[in-house]
């Protein structure tokens, strides 16, 4: 059925057991059932606050019919048989590499050997805790048709524009035995994700944005344990005492956590535990991952400032010292918003249902959100863009860097949305 963008109905929300040990203004609301797209809209994506959804979001989901035996545990011979040889990404909870964990491949059916003896030695091995993380499993296996991803997720330039260029993606799955974490960290261009288990339990601990900045030793690193008694030394770490407490959120199997841009977070495995987690973003928090690329280029450019004027292409090499930090530069973020507002000029140029130009599942998405959301979409790429013609950093980049006129590509954009509001 059609979501409309102002369609509004009942928000149905429960109150969460939680440690409420926390910064006063943050909570997070428990949804039970369905609501309107337009009230998660309003209620979480703009103000950018926390939510979990139930577990009848996920009841439907093929993978939480096999992938979990019926007394709720990872059913791993079936995953066994569906996955055998695949080769998949494997870190070392036990061992500490710069702020993260080391990773190696290796072969599905090693891991699940390897968690299978984990489990009978009492949750314990002398090669560590380990956790197979960060799998492209949708890309890899499309066919399998595993989960549907929630409407109020739907929204998701991220993987929209990784698809369209066929290059990479922001899906993943994540299976850990009791004991498996993930250090402290904020997501990938500052994005959001949703996270669902498919069986088994987590335990977040999440910082609102800006809290962060409590949680730096004296050089300005950030934590990589939170919970480490070495944060209580304050010649180390000397603004720890100023930061509030985390939310505190235990995850059940079948739950879909929501956590916004820039929040902070470090997440434990209860017991054995499957999820899938997705990294995405829109036009609500676009302004958030512009920001941050703006400040992770001022953070090169301190870095290597002492050759600036010894470099004729200094501000090129500053871009690339970026691009391999964080994945992406300007020239690119550039090509990122053209690709999103190209489709959503796409579908409004044709019949919704037909729009043979863009991705089947994109088109069905755009329709399901209705013209306002794309109207809204294309203002905030215009919004965006128009901050990027005045940055300075922008201005100075190559031609080669951009296949296509900025100013040409907003004057389409104003056209396009002139026909809808």
């Amino acid at each position: 059925m059609r979501e409309t963008f102002h369609n509004c109905c009942s928000l149905v929300e429960m109150p969460r057991q939680i440690h409420q040990q926390h910064c006063s203004s943050h909570f997070i609301q428990y949804i039970e059932r369905e609501i309107a797209y337009s009230k998660f809209f309003k209620n979480y994506l703009i103000p950018n606050q926390p939510c979990m959804f139930s577990k009848k979001f996920t009841e439907d989901w093929n993978c939480r019919k096999k992938w979990v035996t019926a007394d709720g545990k990872p059913n791993l011979q079936r995953l066994l048989q569906e996955f055998d040889e695949s080769p998949v990404p494997v870190a070392n909870c036990s061992a500490k590499e710069y702020n993260s964990n080391p990773k190696q491949i290796m072969p599905f059916k090693e891991f699940i050997q390897y968690w299978r003896e984990y489990i009978q030695n009492g949750h314990s091995s002398p090669r560590g805790c380990l956790y197979l993380k960060d799998w492209h499993m949708q890309r890899n296996f499309p066919e399998h048709n595993t989960y549907k991803t929630p409407i109020y997720f739907s929204s998701d330039w991220l993987n929209e524009y990784w698809d369209t260029i066929e290059v990479d993606d922001y899906r993943f799955v994540y299976m850990g035995p009791k004991g498996s974490w993930t250090p402290f960290h904020a997501d990938v261009f500052r994005s959001y994700s949703w996270s669902a288990n498919i069986c088994g339990r987590k335990k977040w601990l999440l910082y609102p944005p800006g809290q962060e900045e409590f949680l730096r030793d004296c050089h300005g690193n950030l934590a990589y344990d939170v919970t480490a008694p070495v944060l209580q030394d304050k010649g180390l770490y000397p603004q720890f005492e100023e930061a509030c407490q985390p939310l505190e959120i235990i995850q059940e199997a079948g739950e879909i956590i929501f956590v916004p841009s820039g929040w902070h977070h470090q997440v434990y495995n209860l017991e054995d535990t499957i999820s899938i987690n997705h990294n995405w973003l829109n036009g609500c928090n676009l302004d958030i991952m512009w920001q941050f690329l703006q400040e992770e280029l001022s953070s090169v450019q301190r870095e290597i400032g002492e050759w600036r004027d010894t470099m004729d292409s200094w501000h090129q090499h500053c871009q690339v010292i970026m691009k391999s930090c964080t994945g992406i530069d300007y020239g690119e973020f550039a090509s990122f918003l053209k690709t999103i507002a190209n489709n959503r000029m796409s579908f409004l140029n044709s019949c919704p249902r037909n729009a043979d130009n863009i991705q089947d599942h994109l088109a069905e998405s755009l329709f399901a959100l209705g013209p306002q959301h794309v109207a809204f979409d294309l203002q905030r790429v215009l919004h965006i863009f128009e901050s990027m013609l005045s940055n300075e950093d922008f201005k100075r980049l190559e031609p080669s860097a951009l296949s296509f006129k900025p100013e040409e590509l907003l004057q389409e954009i104003r056209e396009a949305v002139r026909t809808i509001v």
